[in-house]
């Protein structure tokens, strides 16, 4: 099943500097800001979502983070082989992170919006093919974008306006549910 990547995994995700290989090889699922499960909500946080299908290389990997990043902070498991990794958010980009949530995505700093590459790397059919980012796109309202959204919607964009969708907490939020969905 695709998962709908969440505005958390979006744009948080890469300011906590984990190699995409390793969220890769581990089957990262997605992110969140709170985990609806738990009594204990850590401020400022991140909630990793992941279904390792080896839990060697999981551990691995965990204690790896642990040694690499004092961002982490929490860990825990769930049924199914869910596992959570709960990460301290740098707060030097807390006014950026702050202006994600309110979907003034192109209002973030530069030095928020120069940790996202403008050119990633996609693998289709194994062949290579260089694209511009999906952040990069938001950032600059690009207009492959704005085109989008204008003929999905059958509108015309203001200038003001941004290219991508609002945050809203219910769907950045863990919940069993979510987890059921996911088996």
């Amino acid at each position: 099943m695709e998962v709908k990547k969440t505005i958390t995994s979006i744009f948080m995700i890469p300011t906590l500097k984990i190699d995409r290989d390793d969220l890769k090889k581990n089957n990262f699922l997605n992110a969140y800001i709170k985990d609806e499960s738990k009594d204990l909500q850590y401020e400022n946080a991140v909630y990793l979502l992941f279904k390792p299908a080896n839990l060697d290389i999981f551990r691995t990997f965990l204690d790896d983070e642990y040694a690499r990043s004092e961002s982490v902070i929490d860990d825990y498991d769930y049924e199914n082989g869910h596992v959570v990794v709960v990460y301290k958010l740098n707060p030097k980009y807390k006014r950026d992170f702050e202006l994600v949530m309110h979907g003034s995505y192109s209002l973030t700093s530069n030095l928020f919006q120069s940790i996202f590459p403008k050119i990633v790397k996609i693998i289709t059919n194994g062949l290579h093919r260089d694209e511009i980012s999906l952040q990069y796109r938001i950032f600059n309202k690009s207009e492959d974008l704005v085109k989008f959204w204008e003929d999905k919607f059958d509108v015309i964009f203001s200038k003001d306006q941004e290219v991508w969708g609002g945050f809203f907490e219910e769907d950045e939020t863990l919940s069993l549910e979510k987890l059921k969905q996911l088996v």
